[in-house]
This record gives C-alpha cells, structure tokens and sequence, in this order.
C-alpha cells in the first residue's frame, strides 16, 4: 500500500459508545477492567482498519490508565484516533468516559495507546498509508507517539 496517499486523523477517528450491563461488572456493580480493555482494543482497531485499509491485529496496548471506577448503567463512550504510523505498524490513543445517563454527568476514565500491525492477505506484515499531519496539536502527538515506540524497542 505504499502508493496510497496520506490519511488524516479526522478520516479514521471513530467514536463508539456503549452502556454498562450486569454481565459487564462483578457482583458489587463495578465494570472489569477487561471489559473497558475489549471496548478500547475494538475502538483502535477500528482506527487501524480505517487507516490501513484492510486487515490489523493488535501488537501491544502500550499503557492503559484506569483512572475512575464504572458502574453497571454506565454508558462508556470511547473516543479512538491514530497518533501515530510507521511502514507497517500504527499507534491509536483511546480516551474513554463514563456517563450517567440520567444526568449526563461524564468523567474521564480511562486512556489507552494501541498499537497495530497492517496484515496483509498472505497473513504477513503489510505497508500502511503515512499520516497527514495538519496541525501542532498533531504533530505534538505523533512526536509523543515516536517516544513511546523507542522506549518499547529499547526495552526488547
């Protein structure tokens, strides 16, 4: 895919939302933490399908924050960007809110980096499109980005 052009971030982000059942939370009513970890791994790979244009698997969730409890009635809305793209791999950061549905209250909950591979139909590693950066904000955040990716490589 080396020949595709340039993405921006505004083409792939996607926002999901999703409310907390019983079956979501242990018998006190608190949401797992593995369940708030499915709904961000599905979110950024939603992300890097977008982006990449076709299949991706999951290499690693960089670091994933659990900053406020959630409840069962809950609605959990995730918020998935692309920060990041190397010749193969994509990094996406996961900002995840609880609302009261009843008030509308919100609180930040939880933040996440993923990273993807592009998979190719052979099953191996595939070229994805680079990432059009607009704005300082973006830039900002791909240079973060790159940091992460050195410290991970640096300690393999």
């Amino acid at each position: 895919m080396t020949d595709v052009a340039a993405r921006h971030i505004s083409e792939t982000r996607v926002q999901l939302a999703q409310l907390m059942q019983p079956t979501d939370a242990n018998v006190t009513g608190n949401v797992h933490g593995g369940t708030l970890m499915k709904l961000a791994d599905t979110a950024g790979a939603i992300v890097a399908i977008r982006h990449a244009g076709g299949r991706v698997v999951t290499v690693v969730v960089d670091s994933m924050t659990f900053l406020e409890p959630v409840y069962v009635g809950d609605l959990l809305l995730l918020d998935a960007h692309m920060t990041w793209v190397g010749r193969t791999s994509m990094e996406t950061e996961v900002i995840i809110d609880a609302e009261d549905p009843r008030t509308g209250q919100r609180r930040r909950v939880s933040t996440a980096f993923l990273v993807f591979a592009g998979i190719g139909e052979d099953g191996h590693p595939m070229s994805v499109p680079p990432l059009e950066l607009v704005n300082d904000e973006e830039r900002r955040e791909f240079a973060e980005a790159a940091e992460r990716r050195a410290r991970r490589l640096a300690g393999r």
